[in-house]
């Protein structure tokens, strides 16, 4: 079974905290005092346990992210975003995928500064997992800011955007959604390949923004090597739960499953 569009979701909930986590030791009955002969529960044994009990739980009904990287120096300017929605309030397995990048370049003919003798290095953020934010300076008076925002609610996937007019044209090439916009010594590049999905803007001899989303990866990295330079990178992460009614084959199953799991954890003579 193809899994790809869950994988950025599966990320993410792995990054709010739902990875595996084993219970602490419990402290022991002590003598003469009441749950004597009680017997701990191996952490093993807690970690299957974990949501066996969960008669009412909530689902995800939307997952969407928005990045924008800004650049600008005197009167050149681009900017580089995406919105990338997931739908899975259809309640099929595949979710109903929405994708909407915007690319701009401006004053790009005007000259690039030259730096001779400045570099910077951030090719070691691809191996790193989790959330990443990174800024790399080798200049003087630049502005650069990171800002990423997680919001989860409760509720329905929001209705659906209208991209006329906004949406540039997109390029599909085995499987990759791209829109890119050049002029000069100046690019911008939105992209998503249903597994990740990123932004990026190349300023010749200047330097490099982006912003991704990848299985096990959030990040947004700045790297100047010029003067002057003002580099914004903001991204929104928008998590819409549902709560999922109860019902009666749910209460079977976990009347089935307090069943499987009786007395386990309890000593002789209880």
């Amino acid at each position: 079974m193809n899994t790809t569009p869950w994988t950025p979701v599966a990320m993410l909930l792995a990054l709010l905290g739902t990875a595996p986590v084993l219970a602490a030791d419990a402290p022991r009955a002590e003598q003469g005092r009441p749950g004597k002969g009680l017997s701990e529960i191996p952490d093993p044994e807690l970690n299957l346990m974990r949501g066996r009990y969960t008669v009412n739980g909530t689902s995800v009904a939307w997952f969407g992210v928005t990045m924008v990287s800004q650049w600008q120096a005197g009167n050149q300017s681009a900017q580089s975003a995406l919105t990338l929605g997931m739908d899975f309030s259809h309640g099929t397995q595949a979710p109903k995928v929405s994708f909407t990048p915007s690319v701009t370049v401006t004053a790009a003919d005007a000259p690039l500064p030259v730096t001779p003798g400045r570099s910077v290095d951030s090719s070691g953020l691809q191996n790193v997992a989790g959330l990443t934010q990174s800024v790399q300076v080798a200049g003087d008076n630049n502005v650069a800011s990171n800002s990423t925002q997680l919001n989860v609610r409760e509720g329905s996937a929001p209705p659906a955007s209208d991209p006329a007019g906004v949406q540039p044209a997109v390029v599909q090439q085995a499987g990759v959604q791209q829109a890119s916009a050049q002029q000069g010594g100046v690019s911008a590049v939105a992209q998503q390949d249903g597994s990740s999905a990123s932004v990026k803007l190349d300023i010749q001899g200047v330097g490099q923004v982006q912003q991704w989303i990848r299985n096990g990866s959030v990040g947004q990295s700045i790297a100047i090597s010029s003067d002057g330079q003002a580099v914004r990178n903001r991204m929104q992460i928008d998590l819409v739960r549902q709560t999922l009614a109860s019902s009666g084959s749910l209460n079977q199953n976990v009347a089935q499953a307090m069943n499987l799991v009786r007395g386990v954890g309890i000593g002789p003579g209880q």
